[in-house]
């Protein structure tokens, strides 16, 4: 037998401090523990933050670190009502020389440290960061984040040469320094304050470090959207979750500025816009009147405190056009074409107006918003709109789709056709691929249709993706704007060959989208049956 090959380099000298923070999750904060510790020799120290839990998390922390001399608990006397003093706590406790934070509902996936620690002594680094992956449970689904950062090694002298750095706000993806961290005075937010992650990110570039950026998988995000208690960050209900995303992004902005890195800050001002802004406008649909109010009202403030909104992005950014009819408008409006414009990719539904001297605008009423900068994109980067409409039948379920003119770059590019795909959500499989030609339907339309196979597709949730193929070649994918009204989107029960009954529920993503939700069999549907009664329920 041959012996093993031996790895030529040496093993990991204990340099790293893992702090793990927690409040009344005594459920998950061994997992997180544990992910720590079996790093291996790299890690010096777990320190175990307990940010006084009333659930027993304190007792179960002491007796993890009876049997570990690596693990150290400390137990705040008073709960602080965020993650920013916990982690303070944290970096105060740490004696190692690089320090990195793990929340007690994720873990950090295996060889995470070392591929971080070797990174930033290889390139003499103050920060290495790595891949984190959202992992949405129980479904188990995975979407990494901020990926084109991380699609390889490379070592940034400092944070300017890339100001993509600014959309990777989180704090536990990264290896720090610790006296890079002490010298700086880098610290997170104090108390209940949302969004620590995007002033400590913050303060961390504007301190202008050396940075290793590795393609590793080094943290593992754990989303549980049906916890009985959602993360801070994730309950975005209340109108207090906007006014403490605005206030971070500002301070953010405000900290890189004032720091001299003004292409930083400038990034930053562009993502807030084209990013966070369209994300929650995109949701404004299911928040109540109040709110809808209060959301405008403070987003327009903040917007005006800039001489023009949207300078850091292209006069055609959707984000920047949104920003415009913010501030052209003192009352909320035109909420369902504002979410379809923050949807991603773009969608502007009609009417498409002209001001009185032909030049394409928001509205006949707001003739300010000018949409002629749209009309300098190429045709695959048009905010096309298509209609889409799902019939379940039991002999051939039909979708119906309707793309519509748009000042007419549609019919100046050419008849388009359409791929058509629907995507399960739950490991992104592709079934009924189909291309068919899209006819006109009036002056301002195309439309077709196409056979749908729900059998085929099976149980699952399904998102309909959409590219339009035009004569010269030119590609645009899309989503497409799901119809609403008339019992369009009800649930129906069809009658299947292969599976005795299938139900089947189109329904409008948050974004507005077409989307699709099957279930086979009698035992499918009963399954769908209990989750609504649970509903109703609770």
């Amino acid at each position: 037998m041959h012996p093993e090959p031996r790895d030529p380099r040496p093993a990991p000298v204990a340099q790293v401090a893992v702090v793990v923070i927690g409040y009344n999750d005594r459920t998950h904060v061994g997992e997180a523990v544990r992910s720590a510790l079996a790093q291996g020799p790299a890690v010096a120290e777990v320190i175990a933050v307990d940010d006084c839990s009333t659930d027993g998390s304190d007792a179960l922390l002491t007796g993890l670190a009876a049997g570990e001399p690596r693990l150290r608990v400390v137990r705040r006397s008073v709960n602080s009502g965020g993650c920013g003093s916990p982690r303070n706590t944290g970096i105060d406790a740490a004696t190692a020389p690089y320090v990195m934070f793990l929340d007690s509902d994720d873990v950090l996936p295996p060889g995470a440290v070392d591929a971080l620690l070797a990174a930033a002594t290889d390139a003499r680094a103050q920060v290495a960061s790595g891949l984190c992956v959202r992992r949405e449970l129980p479904s188990g689904r995975e979407q990494p984040w901020q990926a084109p950062l991380y699609t390889a090694h490379s070592v940034l002298a400092r944070p300017s040469q890339q100001p993509r750095l600014v959309h990777d706000t989180l704090c536990v993806n990264k290896l720090y320094r610790t006296d890079f961290l002490r010298d700086h005075g880098i610290r997170f937010p104090e108390g209940r304050f949302l969004y620590e992650d995007f002033v400590f990110t913050a303060r961390v570039l504007a301190a202008s470090p050396r940075m290793a950026l590795v393609p590793d998988r080094v943290y593992v995000w754990q989303v549980r959207r049906s916890a009985g208690r959602l993360s801070l960050s994730l309950d975005r209900g209340g109108i207090e979750n906007w006014t403490a995303r605005v206030q971070a992004c500002a301070l953010a902005y405000d900290i890189l500025l004032g720091a001299g890195q003004q292409e930083l800050a400038r990034a930053a001002r562009a993502k807030f816009l084209d990013h966070d802004m369209r994300m929650y406008a995109r949701e404004l649909g299911l928040r109540d009147a109040p709110y809808r109010r209060a959301w405008w009202e403070h987003t327009r403030a903040y917007l005006a405190r800039y001489d023009a909104a949207g300078q850091e992005l292209a006069p055609d950014a959707p984000g920047r056009l949104l920003a415009r009819v913010v501030l052209a408008s003192s009352e909320p409006r035109d909420l369902p074409r504002l979410r379809e414009l923050a949807a991603r990719p773009a969608r502007l539904l009609p009417p498409y107006a002209r001001a009185p001297e032909g030049d394409p605008v928001w509205s006949a009423d707001l003739p300010e918003v000018s949409l002629a900068p749209l009309l300098t994109r190429p045709v695959a980067a048009l905010p096309l709109a298509v209609d889409a409409e799902l019939r379940p039948r039991a002999r051939a379920s039909v979708l119906r789709l309707r793309l519509h003119e748009f000042y007419g770059k549609v019919a100046e590019a050419g008849p388009p056709e359409v791929d058509v795909a629907w995507h399960a959500r739950e490991d992104e499989r592709g079934r009924g691929r189909t291309t068919v030609a899209l006819t006109p339907s009036g002056p301002d339309s195309w439309s077709a249709e196409v056979p749908v196979d729900l059998a085929r597709l099976g149980s699952g949730t399904w998102d309909l993706r959409l590219t339009l193929r035009f004569p010269d070649g030119t590609r645009r994918e899309t989503t497409a704007h799901a119809l609403a009204g008339a019992g369009r989107l009800r649930r129906r029960a069809v009658p299947s060959a292969l599976h005795g009954v299938l139900l089947a529920q189109p329904y409008a993503t948050h974004s507005g989208a077409l989307a699709l939700r099957v279930a086979t069999g009698l035992h499918g549907a009963l399954t769908v049956a209990r989750g609504r009664l649970r509903r109703l329920l609770h």
